[in-house]
This record gives structure tokens, sequence and C-alpha cells, in this order.
């Protein structure tokens, strides 16, 4: 149970940051406005009605209530999905928590604003990644972790182990 809670304390580490640095950015930069940092990296501050890359941005407005649920579906099934796990899979487990943290630090957006605050850009001249923000970081580690489990780890070959006693 410990270790469980732990994830979970891990999950909402995720949510705590991501909502910080984008009060952060929502209080201390204009709607729209870059502060260069590096030759290949600036804060902005934009927002992101869609998933991913923007996908669904310009739909209409139904893509926030569909991305709020599907943030809400998934947030019940990593839940379960952590909570079932067995002890002692600590890089699936921090992968999911990861995940499940990302996932409700936009969800928090959406329901609060009806976008996703992103400033992190990444740019090589004229070319930009979409902007994203710490959720997506989160989001993106944890898929990650789960692939490398999935593909090098001797974890997801393990049995997992026993419990004796009490």
């Amino acid at each position: 149970m410990r270790e469980r809670l732990g994830w979970l304390a891990l999950a909402a580490a995720v949510v705590i940051l991501d909502q910080l640095t984008k009060a952060w950015v929502v209080a201390g930069l204009p709607y729209r406005h870059a502060v260069e940092l590096l030759p290949f990296f600036r804060l902005v501050h934009v927002h992101n009605t869609g998933a991913a890359f923007s996908f669904l941005a310009g739909a209409g407005g139904w893509q926030r209530w569909f991305f709020v649920a599907l943030a809400l579906g998934a947030s019940v099934i990593l839940t379960v999905w952590l909570w079932r796990l067995p002890r002692g899979r600590w890089l699936e487990a921090a992968g999911v928590s990861l995940i499940l943290g990302g996932a409700l630090g936009n969800f928090i957006d959406r329901i609060r604003y009806g976008f996703v605050v992103d400033f992190l850009d990444f740019h090589l001249g004229g070319w930009h990644w979409p902007a994203f923000n710490l959720a997506d970081t989160a989001i993106t580690v944890g898929v990650g972790l789960l692939l490398w489990q999935s593909f090098f780890s001797s974890e997801s070959t393990r049995e997992p182990e026993e419990r004796h006693g009490g």
C-alpha cells in the first residue's frame, strides 16, 4: 500500500508542478508573447484547444469535452492499473504515474480554461516543434518508460514476487 501511495504522490507532484508553471506563465507572460532564453529555446504563452500537435484544435468547440472525457477515462484506467500493479515493477509504475499526472494536469486546464496552456518552445532557425508543457513532458517520458520496460527490461518477463505471511 505504501508503495502505491508513493506512485500516486509522484502523479500528484507532476500535477502540482504542471499547474504552478502554467500559473506562472499565465500571470507573467502576455498571450502569444515569447522570451528567447537560448538560441534554440524560448518561453511562449499559447493556448491549445486540441491535443498533441494541436490535433482537432479547429474543430469548433466540441473537442473540449471530448478531451475532458478522454482524460477522465484514461485517469481512472491508469489509477486502477497502478493500484493493481505487483510490487517491484518500479519502471512500469513510474511510467503510469507520470502519464497519470500529465493527463490530470491537462484535464485541469481544459476544465478551468477550455484549453491547455503551452509554453515550452524549441526551435531551430525558422522550424519550431509545437509548444508544449510539463504535463505533456510527463506523458511523453511515461510512455517512454513503458516502452523501455516492455522491450528492454527484465521487469516485463519476471514473475511477481510472492508474498509470504501476514
